[in-house]
């Protein structure tokens, strides 16, 4: 039916621009409110406004970027309602990736490449590299998710991993300036990563619900615990 149809072999210019945009907004070199103007981005890439406008559309569909009328467009701007339910989704897709590594019998490899990614975070607070230090979290729980083996979860976790390294530069923000401060962020990590080693599913699932939670006490105290639905403004 679809005989004529070819393989695209490169990656097209729309999917290079959201890539880079992407990126851009997860390591905040586009900041939360940023308006991101058509010529001036068309310009720096050097493309035309088309395949520009195509990666913005996709971006804007992701929720990565927002659409005022007659103004253009905006990197999205995270309330506390947003930390609440980024943290809620992430629990729920996290939860469920754990469940079936803790019964896999690849467990003790998934932990070992989940000590590396432990390893990197005190490396990099080592060098005082707090942009590492939030690539190395993210990649915990990015590992976390693909150990599953669910293409599903992996795809539905990607939009919020990004969301979640914006709010990582204010997370890191409320843990004490001090080694103590530091260690407790890496001991979470490492909890977790113990419960799995022991095949403890009912610790794991316990130790991702408090890891994600004290994530949303730090970033959005007043906002209720994640298993309360937030009241409506």
């Amino acid at each position: 039916m679809l005989a004529d149809i070819e393989p695209v072999n490169r990656e097209s210019t729309a999917s290079i621009i959201a890539r880079q945009l992407r990126d851009a907004i997860m390591t905040g070199s586009l900041p939360p409110g940023t308006q991101l103007g058509e010529a001036d981005l068309a310009a720096r890439f050097k493309v035309s406004r088309g395949p520009l406008r195509e990666a913005m559309q996709r971006l804007v569909s992701e929720g990565l970027l927002r659409s005022e009328p007659h103004r253009g467009l905006f990197v999205i701007e995270l309330e506390p309602e947003d930390v609440h339910d980024i943290y809620w989704v992430r629990s729920a897709i996290e939860k469920a990736a754990a469940r079936r590594v803790v019964h896999s019998p690849e467990r003790e490899q998934v932990a070992d490449a989940l000590s590396d990614t432990v390893a990197a975070m005190a490396k990099a607070d080592e060098r005082d590299d707090p942009t590492a230090l939030g690539r190395a979290d993210l990649a915990f729980h990015e590992t976390l998710i693909e150990a599953s083996g669910s293409k599903r979860l992996v795809r539905m976790a990607r939009t919020l991993l990004i969301e979640t390294r914006m709010c990582l530069s204010a997370l890191q923000g409320t843990y004490d300036k001090t080694r103590q401060g530091t260690d407790e962020r890496i001991a979470e990590h490492n909890r977790i990563i113990e419960a799995l080693r022991d095949g403890d599913e009912e610790r794991v699932l316990a130790l991702l619900d408090a890891h994600m939670e004290d994530a949303v006490r730090r970033l959005a105290p007043d906002m209720p615990s994640l298993t309360k639905r937030p009241e409506r403004k």
